[in-house]
């Protein structure tokens, strides 16, 4: 009998292994909660009793012959893809195993320097030389924008040699670059097309949604189920289409990936896949109703801009993904992380992040009215308590483009001396240093650190953004390239 998108095959395959009361001599070794109490109280015996090893019935996810399989292949269809492999690692290794099966050491790959960390960190993997392209900054709420069409191109003639370019397809604000006309560039040049739609599930599902990376004719795409999917933390799709070979993908994926596959994620996915492929058109229009009510009550409230479509100039916002509910803060007088801190410590709401001018309010499938109504309200409440006016001592985020002085590999391995961050203007740094959310480096390993750098990170810890990446967890001190000059 064919399977259709009413199918969940690892979802009715561990329904059919619960029923059959297997004693197990395999590993996990809390042998379906029994020697882990506490473990079975916190989650439910249920969830315990599915956590179970790789098996026959069960298949294995690193060489797939019939469950997952079917999964996977149900995914593909359901997307638009070639072929869809399931990832339990989070979407970091899906994009790590994306840029690994496209670009080796020392090959040149274009992209937006504002990037996640994974694609940074794929490229200290496997040695690949990155080509940025200056997305463009919107100065008023200062976040990068997407990439010109035009600056891919010459980025391209520039680089003739570049095996691959990447696109984030939306970025954490929304913004879509036009990745339908740089999937032309790119294969006209005989180069791939790369997707980081780690915040794109919905785009494969929804109407009136800006266009996903498999319908624009992308080779391979990184998609986070776990944000707005549905399906389980840690949980996540890699999709290739027909340029890309599978069995060569897999190879990759294995480098990395573990071979105790996560039933409880794989059946997350599994039944995830199920609910957009069913339900999806309709449960996205709901979020982009909810997301729209939210944005047009927020704009009532002086001060706060929540941005939507009216950015779109055909070329650097080419469109916008309207359930990102991104809001500027500068004009109530406060950074963006101060309101994410007041929302938290003051009324009970976790946001997805801050930064210096910005707030983001993730809007999914589980959200209702009543959540946003508690939203909206605690934002005019915090403008009324907390607000100050702009003196303009509040310094804008703004995207600052790097010198890449050597590839971000050899600058991670190289021998390297510790400095305070104010004695590091002019060298080379070794580490990452980012907020986290959203995870974009302020500074890659291999770039120059430059004054400019050093005051932004400094007034970043000040305002109380989130700082991760470096060896240092205070960010006092920073490790650079030893001068061998």
């Amino acid at each position: 009998m064919g399977l259709s998108q009413e199918n969940a095959p690892i979802y009715e395959a561990l329904m059919e292994f619960e029923k059959k009361r297997i004693v197990p001599f395999d590993v996990p070794g809390h042998k379906r909660g029994r020697g882990n109490p506490e473990l079975v109280k916190l989650l439910g015996e249920q969830c315990v009793k599915l956590d179970v090893n790789s098996m026959k019935p069960l298949d294995n996810l690193c060489h797939p012959v019939s469950v997952i399989k079917d999964a996977e292949e149900l995914t593909a269809q359901a997307f638009g893809a070639a072929h869809a492999f399931l990832m339990v690692g989070g979407t970091t290794s899906a994009v790590q195993a994306m840029v690994l099966s496209t670009v080796k050491r020392g090959d040149k790959i274009i992209l937006p320097r504002n990037v996640h960390r994974s694609v940074m960190g794929a490229l200290v993997l496997c040695g690949a030389i990155p080509v940025y392209v200056d997305p463009a900054c919107d100065e008023r709420l200062g976040i990068p924008l997407g990439m010109r069409v035009s600056d891919v191109q010459r980025a391209i003639k520039e680089n003739p040699d570049a095996k691959a370019v990447l696109v984030n397809n939306p970025t954490y604000y929304g913004i879509c670059s036009d990745i339908r006309s740089i999937v032309k560039i790119a294969h006209d040049n005989g180069m791939l097309c790369l997707a980081d739609e780690a915040h794109g599930t919905h785009l494969y599902f929804g109407e009136n949604l800006p266009v996903s990376a498999m319908a624009a004719g992308a080779d391979i795409a990184a998609v986070s189920m776990h944000k707005s999917g549905g399906s389980l933390t840690q949980s996540s799709i890699l999709l290739i289409g027909p340029n890309m070979s599978e069995g060569y993908v897999r190879q990759i994926i294995n480098l990395t990936q573990t071979t105790s596959g996560s039933y409880l994620l794989m059946a997350s996915l599994d039944i995830s896949r199920r609910n957009l492929a069913l339900r999806g058109k309709e449960s996205f229009a709901e979020v982009v109703r909810l997301a729209e009510y939210a944005r047009k009550e927020i704009h009532d409230i002086p001060g706060y801009y929540a941005y939507s479509k009216e950015l779109i100039n055909g070329d650097s916002v080419y469109d916008f993904d309207v359930t990102k509910l991104a809001i500027n803060t500068i004009d109530i007088g406060l950074a963006g992380i101060e309101v994410y801190d007041i929302l938290r410590d003051e009324y009970d709401i976790q946001v997805e992040f801050g930064d210096l001018g910005n707030l983001l309010a993730y809007i999914s499938i589980g959200d209702r009215p009543r959540e946003i109504e508690r939203l909206v309200s605690a934002l005019a409440e915090i403008k009324r308590r907390f607000g100050k006016s702009n003196t303009g001592e509040l310094m804008r985020q703004e995207y600052i483009d790097p010198e890449v002085a050597v590839s971000p590999q050899e600058a991670f391995y190289a021998e390297k001396e510790s400095l305070p961050i104010s004695e590091t203007a002019g060298r080379i740094c070794s580490e990452f240093v980012m907020c986290y959310p959203p995870g974009i480096p302020i500074l890659a390993p291999g770039e120059r650190i430059t004054e400019e750098i050093i005051e932004y990170i400094v007034y970043a810890k000040e305002k109380g953004c989130s700082m991760t990446g470096p060896e240092d967890a205070e960010i006092n001190m920073l490790n650079v390239l030893i001068d061998k000059r």
